[in-house]
């Protein structure tokens, strides 16, 4: 037992003498089997051309989605995703020296990303995206020209499995001023969809259709940190009795507990020093993703700025800690049915990554890049019945499909999600 767990992460030498390797042990690799590679996508394989470019809708030939914060697989067939209105389709340039700038520098680089769909909150209608800002503030508002550099459609959109699109909720458009998180809670039959409205500082809770808007929790136009009231939401996770958590958020500084029919149970949290070294439990700043244990109650708190992950259990008490690492802006937060572990999607560090529910890493993929399968900002993921991983990303404003590979060890995969009112 002792020589096999030495072994591990490594292949057997060749037997001495005989000029034969021995049969190599799983170590790392995330298919065990493959000769070569460097996981550049871990377990999985992107799927090309999903999903098709918006030009497959008319008069869209020169547009593309705008910054993609948010989707949700409700089956391979239907992918809800919320995505921050739509950009100019344009191509790469040339790289080209920059002298003005300085000697050796040059753009784009070749690899790198050129484009960022969500330029400081610049790049799109609503302005003002990052931590701290006030939407209203005329100093962080939308410098583009509205119609030319920018289009404020088709915030909600559903995919189908070959990436064609099958329904637009364009009837929200107007309402939606920032949406950021999409879900359908496993537990509810009627499937009905919830979307997170940062700047409106509230949740929708929609018709699984989306014909109709059935509540509105939090306050619209208000914004606050009280039982009426948000203060720029980011995410929400559900239990199997209804009970909602929402990490709340970019300006404000808890979790926030609700009942199944959204009523206000209790929040925790406080104000976390500025500068990302806030190390007291419960301390925060910005409260971004957020998943809980479907057995325990456990609720695992991305707390982006301070770069780690903070857990509680299912009324607040705090339980645990551990750090992501400085380099790290840690988006979205998932534990799957099988409670294998918790998944993190990394910003910065282009990272998919998986813990132990005690915060021992246990593997990690994600390349820097704007070429299928690569990051830029991962913000958030979800996974169907067949396996697939949908990833959104703010960066490169695209949502990513990927396919299992063959062969792929079970663990390096995000496990199942939970189905537990409807499959």
């Amino acid at each position: 037992m002792l020589a096999l767990i030495a072994g591990c992460g490594r292949a057997s030498a060749p037997a001495a003498g005989d000029g034969q390797a021995a049969a190599p042990v799983a170590g790392y690799r995330a298919v065990p089997t493959e000769i070569g590679g460097v996981d550049e996508t871990g377990p999985y394989e992107v799927v090309a051309d999903w999903p098709k470019p918006l030009a497959q809708l008319p008069g869209h030939d020169a547009w593309t989605s705008g910054a993609t914060e948010a989707l949700f697989a409700e089956s391979p067939d239907r992918v809800l995703v919320v995505q921050l209105g739509e950009l100019p389709a344009l191509k790469q340039p040339a790289t080209r020296p920059l002298p003005d700038i300085g000697p050796s520098l040059s753009w784009p680089l070749n690899g790198i990303p050129w484009r960022y769909a969500s330029q400081g909150g610049y790049a799109s209608p609503p302005g003002g995206g990052g931590p701290g800002q006030d939407p209203d503030d005329p100093a962080v508002q939308y410098k583009g020209r509205p119609g030319t550099d920018s289009r404020w459609e088709h915030l909600v959109i559903a995919y189908n499995s070959a990436g064609e699109i099958v329904e637009q909720w364009t009837q929200w458009d107007t309402m939606l001023r920032r949406p950021h998180g999409i879900y359908i809670s496993p537990y509810d039959p009627e499937k009905h969809v919830w979307i997170v409205d940062d700047h409106n500082d509230v949740l929708y809770k929609f018709t699984n259709d989306g014909k109709t808007l059935l509540q509105t929790i939090g306050t619209k136009g208000k914004r606050g940190q009280d039982a009426s009231t948000f203060d720029r939401p980011t995410f929400m996770t559900f239990m199997p009795d209804g009970t909602m958590f929402v990490s709340d958020g970019y300006n404000g500084h808890r979790v926030v507990k609700l009942d199944r029919d959204g009523t206000f149970v209790t929040a925790w949290g406080e104000p976390g020093q500025p500068g990302g070294k806030e190390v007291r439990p419960n301390y925060f700043n910005t409260v971004h993703g957020i998943a809980v244990d479907p057995e325990t109650g456990t609720v695992f708190v991305s707390d982006r700025g301070n770069h780690r992950i903070q857990v509680f259990d299912k009324d607040g008490k705090f339980l645990r800690q551990w750090p992501v690492g400085n380099l790290t802006n840690l988006q979205f937060l998932i534990v799957p049915a099988d409670r294998s572990g918790v998944w993190g999607f990394a910003d910065r560090v282009s990272k998919v990554v998986k813990w132990d529910f005690e915060g021992h890493l246990l593997y990690s993929w994600g390349i820097l890049g704007s070429t299928p399968g690569t990051f830029l900002n991962p913000h958030a993921a979800s996974v169907d019945q067949q396996g697939n991983l949908y990833v959104a990303e703010v960066g490169n404003g695209r949502a990513q499909k990927f396919r299992p590979r063959a062969g792929a060890n079970p663990a390096f995969l995000v496990g199942p999600p939970v189905y537990a009112a409807w499959k």
